[in-house]
């Protein structure tokens, strides 16, 4: 079993600069704490996981990060710079793309990713380039000129992305990045989003593909009931999470066994 999970910290690697700090960040709503003294360091091409169940506190966390919600106490900076105190430089460095993103369904994908250059001042030299190459990184070639109304689930959160990536951001945050892709696209999304953390993005993703995350992720943060339970490596996550130091526990049973406690094991044998 998990024992003390709130003293399970790992910090960030101390070779990599911190990119995502949030310091005591909490979020009420009238009598319910969503989110309850979130302390968090995510450093420059980490691709991190974020996990919990649904009503966790994922999206609201999320949220106070990017600056769509005010925190009710405590601070979340991007890149050094408080998202309150300084939201454009902030969000100057960041790209957003949640579960169900909004878009311009008028707009062709090549339009859409040029109005996202627009609003990021984006030069306009080599910006023709830059679009055509996004929009053949995510295979969208072929419907880059048709409207996006027009487009299915998949192809929506890859052009949401493209669109997020043209002005090059050091920061991107991605809420169930895999929903609705069949698995040659899940697997292109993988592959990009690990690539950028090579090339030194930090990427913060939030899912329920417990799968997907294990073998995507360098860290991850589990959080439950609006607290973060434990963070670490799956290496650090599996030390912590039992008494036999060579047992390969998945990261859905870490996982469950951290958010469900027994409930889980009771169920499983009812249904036996």
């Amino acid at each position: 079993m998990i024992t003390e999970p709130n003293m399970s910290i790992s910090p960030v690697p101390s070779a990599l600069q911190p990119m995502i700090v949030c310091d005591g960040l909490e979020k009420q709503f009238g009598g319910l704490r969503a989110v309850d003294h979130l302390d968090l360091v995510v450093g420059a091409g980490e691709l991190f996981g974020f996990l919990g169940p649904n009503g966790a506190g994922k999206t609201t966390s999320i949220k106070m990060m990017t600056g769509l919600l005010r925190p009710s106490a405590g601070t979340a900076r991007i890149g050094g710079y408080d998202i309150q105190s300084e939201p454009l430089k902030a969000k100057a460095l960041f790209g957003y793309i949640p579960d169900n993103p909004f878009l311009y369904e008028k707009l062709t994908g090549r339009e859409f990713i040029r109005f996202m250059a627009d609003l990021y001042s984006v030069p306009t030299e080599g910006r023709s380039r830059k679009i055509d190459d996004l929009l053949r990184l995510f295979e969208l070639e072929d419907k880059a000129d048709a409207l996006i109304q027009g487009y299915s689930r998949g192809m929506r959160q890859k052009i949401a992305l493209a669109g997020a990536l043209v002005h090059q951001p050091k920061v991107i945050f991605l809420d169930e990045p895999t929903v609705g892709l069949d698995p040659k696209s899940a697997r292109l999304m993988k592959d990009v989003l690990r690539r950028l953390c090579n090339e030194g993005t930090t990427v913060f993703v939030s899912t329920h593909i417990l799968e997907i995350a294990e073998r995507m992720c360098d860290r991850f943060a589990i959080i439950n009931k609006g607290k973060i339970v434990a963070t670490g490596t799956m290496e650090e996550l599996r030390q912590r999470s039992s008494n036999d130091p060579d047992q390969q526990r998945s990261l859905e049973d870490i996982f469950l066994e951290l958010t469900s406690g027994t409930a889980h094991e009771d169920l499983i044998r009812y249904l036996g």
